[in-house]
This record gives structure tokens, C-alpha cells and sequence, in this order.
């Protein structure tokens, strides 16, 4: 075993009470600190010595620690200002480590990494994961892998093939490939949340699978056509669009998509399909 993954375990709960904080509920703060989990974490990001890594919500610094000493570089962005002085004492034997406050969302990975090709690990509420893709993607320069510690009903859901899908699970797989590296227990978090968690690793492609001058036309039609899901994909599109009935119809002929299926059943390459079409008309 590498010795970077078998790092001393930090005092969480004694750490925020001598700093006088605790957990914000708000933030989504659960703190990983169970050791076997935090090397799962590192393992599935596949990190070489030459590596740069942003680390989003890096909380108290369990993991910021150890790939600190598996990469050549780490950026980690921490939202809850509070955790700064902490992260700032457990950091401190780590010099290739830049601690930066701020929301990433806010943040452009460009200021922030050198090139192209950087690892992600990121601790984030689940309700964030497709905006953050989008950003960190769309951005001039963009990672090759991320590795996000979420929900595990969450992760499965990001998996889900074709009939199966939902507008986060098209969200993420319109720019890479999604694959459950690890399931992780709540009581391996502090506090533990009430559900378990998984790693979810997604390799990016270097592309998007829907065309980048095309993806405003994709996620406008994936979210119209996934707002009343129980819907035909004629009425849901219909409403989402503000479309009559007759025209939706004409627009899924063209794309060669029967107007009575539903979203979740259509592959990635039918709703590039329906993109075209839709630009086309």
C-alpha cells in the first residue's frame, strides 16, 4: 500500500470543538474520516506523481492530506470560511497545497489550474453535481477524470442506462462516462448523514457527445422533456416548449423518435437527434 493512503486519521470532532464549530447542516457538511473510505476516494482518482488535483469542499482536510502526497499539485477550494483557519493548520506541512476560499461555481478553474487534463475530487451536495460538470467542462481548460463522494441512491441513479434515465443522469453523461468505484457507509462520515454514499468516478470525454455550440438546444429540451416525466414526450415537450401538440409531433417525426415514448427512454444519441432537428427547424 502506498504509504500517502495510510496517513494517521484526523481528530474531526476534536478539531471543530477547539475551534468552537460545528457541522452546518445548511452546507451539507458530513466529514469523511473513516481511513479505508479515504483511500477508496484516492484510489479511484488514479493519481500520478505529475498530477495537479481541485479539490472541491475540502472541509477539514482528511483527504486534501492524502492527495497532497500522492499529486504534484492540489487546489483546494473550501466554501465555508469558518473551516479556513483549520484547514490552514492541517495543511501546513504540506507545501504543493494552495488553499482557496470561494464557491466554485463562482470560481474559473482556469485562474485556478495550469493545463488541461487535472483530476477532480470533489464532497459535494448532489444538487450541485450537474451544474459543476457544466462549469468545470465549459470552461477553457477542464479536467480528465472526477471523482465526487454523493449519495449512493444518487450515484446509481447517474449510471442508469436508457429507460432508465433522468435529466441529472443525461446531464452527466452527455460529458463522460459514470462508474461506481466504491459504496461508502454513513458511519464512515462525521457527523453520519442518514444515508450511505458512493464514489463516483466519471472519466470525461475530450469532447461533449452533443456537439458545444448545440448544448444550450440539448439542455433546454432535456429538462422540457423530463418536467412532467410521467408525460409522453409530445405533451411533456409540448408544455415545456410552448409548443401546440401537432408541432412537437412533427419535430420528433423528424428525429425519428415516436411521439408516445417518455424520456427516460431515449439513448444520448436519439436526444442529439432531436437537438438537430430542433436547430434544424
Amino acid at each position: 500500500m502506498d504509504p500517502a493512503l495510510n496517513l494517521p486519521p484526523l481528530d474531526v470532532p476534536g478539531l471543530l470543538r477547539a475551534h468552537h464549530l460545528s457541522p452546518q447542516k445548511s452546507l451539507g457538511q458530513n466529514f469523511l474520516l473513516d481511513q479505508g473510505a479515504l483511500r477508496r476516494v484516492a484510489e479511484a482518482a488514479e493519481i500520478q506523481p505529475e498530477d495537479e488535483v481541485l479539490e472541491i469542499g475540502a472541509g477539514l482536510g482528511s483527504l486534501t492530506r492524502v492527495l497532497a502526497q500522492l499529486a504534484a499539485r492540489v487546489v483546494a477550494v473550501e466554501l465555508d470560511r469558518h473551516l479556513l483557519p483549520i484547514l490552514e493548520e492541517v495543511l501546513a506541512p504540506q507545501p504543493n497545497v494552495e488553499i482557496v476560499p470561494g464557491d466554485m461555481l463562482e470560481l474559473n478553474p482556469a485562474d485556478l489550474m495550469r493545463r488541461s487534463g487535472y483530476i477532480v475530487a470533489a464532497n459535494i451536495p448532489y444538487y450541485i453535481t450537474s451544474a459543476l460538470i457544466r462549469h468545470l467542462l465549459e470552461a477553457s481548460i477542464h479536467p480528465s477524470r472526477m471523482v465526487l463522494t454523493i449519495q449512493r441512491e444518487v450515484a446509481l441513479r447517474i449510471c442508469a442506462d436508457p429507460g432508465d434515465l433522468s435529466l441529472l443522469a443525461l446531464s452527466v453523461q452527455v460529458y463522460g462516462h459514470p462508474s461506481l468505484a466504491a459504496r461508502i457507509p454513513a458511519g464512515a462520515f462525521y457527523p453520519p448523514p442518514k444515508v450511505d454514499s458512493a464514489v463516483l468516478k466519471i472519466d470525461l470525454y475530450a469532447e461533449p457527445r452533443i456537439l458545444p455550440a448545440q448544448l444550450d438546444a440539448f439542455f433546454l429540451l432535456a429538462k422540457a422533456g423530463f418536467g412532467q416525466k410521467r408525460k409522453t414526450l409530445r405533451n411533456s415537450l409540448s408544455s415545456g416548449l410552448g409548443w401546440k401538440g401537432d408541432r412537437t409531433a412533427t419535430l420528433l417525426n423528424t428525429a425519428g423518435i415516436d411521439p408516445q415514448r417518455r424520456a427516460e427512454t431515449l439513448s444520448l444519441d436519439e436526444w442529439n437527434s432531436l437537438t438537430s432537428a430542433y436547430l434544424a427547424g
